[in-house]
């Protein structure tokens, strides 16, 4: 185990990690970029093997692309056949989509990822490490099923075509400019789908880890900043030992080491709120095509599930897999929107609840800036899709509600 984690350390050496702000972003974005770097995709690395490497890469994706759009509109007759075009197609199509919003918005996504090393940025107690540490290993568990799931999926596609009943049958629907249906140029066509595919499917799961990394990088920040309004008192009595706050209040160099901490609390809270605006600015086009994208996917993904014959277990598993990555991958981004939503609130209440009731705020400019703090958080951060659509559990729970009625209502035209 140990050899073969030093081995995928090695194969991955990205230039993204060399450039990294430090520690705390490697916490959050250490595996998105090795996964990045392996399938391809990296934004990081220029050197010219690399780069011949990406451009390979991207082409075979969009040679699969091409083929599977050419066979779904040339060979595709039946329900069945376009559900399935549909299936391998879309998700594959709105990956591509976000990948260019990606790019063009690339210096912000790299800002986000380098803000935690503001100065503002307190981890100095140990309950702060701790939660720093809780939500990096949150977003590594997520992580790692959500690439369970995808390979998974991916295991039973590759299984399927090999023990199925039809000869030359190919994983996925895409048209060739070759006749395959002969051992030489099937055991081709195999290699190729098999490879590309592979490429596709984990450049999907790559973009699907990246926006999860930048959602809970910025919880993260509110979860901290929350817990340093919460003890503001603590931190700055730390340098006055066995003194009474009453007594302190009235000490000019405590009032001078509170009122420095409280205004950088304040730049902290601008700046994660500047983050997150510029995150949902660059969010809201993508994710009103992933919404879209993942109910018309759900909707046709239960269709070939429930239409699958009992007896053909391999590709009912691929269906099965398939359908559960995409309500997990649509759950998760729904899950850590409304995770930001709800931990901007707490900030509010966090400096509600910083003791300034002991009569802090006498001190000049401390009421003033706790109430500025108070009514940002009141009106808590929402993402949305498009500007239109809230992104919130809530939201998740509708838009399965919203494709199983269109599953239902495919199914009954399917038995007529």
């Amino acid at each position: 185990m140990v050899t073969l984690k030093h081995f995928w350390r090695k194969l991955t050496h990205t230039k993204a990690l060399e450039n990294s702000s430090g520690q705390l972003e490697m916490a959050f974005f250490e595996t998105v970029y090795r996964v990045s770097y392996i399938t391809g995709f990296s934004a990081a690395d220029h050197d010219i093997p690399y780069m011949i490497y990406s451009t390979t890469v991207k082409l075979l994706i969009t040679m699969l692309v091409c083929a599977e759009m050419w066979y779904a509109f040339t060979e595709t007759s039946s329900l069945d056949g376009i559900a399935a075009s549909i299936n391998t197609a879309l998700i594959q199509l709105i990956t591509m989509y976000r990948y260019g919003k990606m790019l063009y918005h690339k210096d912000v996504y790299r800002k986000l990822a380098m803000s935690m090393e503001s100065p503002y940025f307190d981890i100095s107690t140990e309950q702060r490490r701790n939660l720093v540490d809780y939500w990096a290993k949150k977003n590594d568990n997520y992580l790692k099923l959500l690439l369970f799931l995808g390979n998974c999926s991916l295991a039973f596609w590759f299984v399927y075509p090999l023990l199925d009943e039809l000869e030359y049958n190919l994983f996925i629907a895409i048209r060739l400019p070759f006749d395959h249906s002969s051992p030489k140029n099937y055991v081709l066509a195999y290699f190729f789908a098999i490879t590309t595919f592979a490429y596709m499917s984990h450049f999907v799961m790559g973009n699907d880890l990246l926006m999860q990394a930048h959602l809970l990088h910025l919880v993260c920040q509110f979860t901290v900043l929350s817990d340093c309004f919460e003890n503001i008192v603590e931190d700055c009595t730390k340098e006055f030992k066995d003194a009474d706050i009453n007594s302190l209040i009235r000490n000019e160099v405590f009032q001078r080491v509170y009122k420095n901490r409280l205004r950088d609390m304040v730049n902290q809270h601008r700046s994660i709120l500047s983050h997150v605006m510029e995150l949902r600015d660059a969010l809201s086009g993508p994710m009103l095509g992933q919404l879209a994208a993942s109910g018309i996917l759900i909707c046709f993904l239960g269709y070939q599930t429930a239409t699958t014959g009992v007896g053909n277990v391999t590709k009912f598993l691929m269906s099965l897999l398939f359908l559960g990555y995409n309500l997990f991958e649509f759950y998760i981004i729904c899950r850590w929107c409304e995770e930001i939503t709800v931990q901007s609130e707490k900030v509010g209440e966090a400096a509600y609840c910083s003791n300034w009731e002991c009569g802090l705020t006498v001190i000049p400019g401390v009421k003033s800036c706790l109430l500025l703090v108070i009514a940002r958080a009141t009106k808590p951060v929402v993402m949305t899709a498009g500007g239109m659509y809230n992104l919130s559990l809530m939201s998740y729970s509708s838009l399965v509600k919203a494709s199983y009625s269109a599953l239902t209502v495919l199914l009954r035209t399917r038995q007529d």
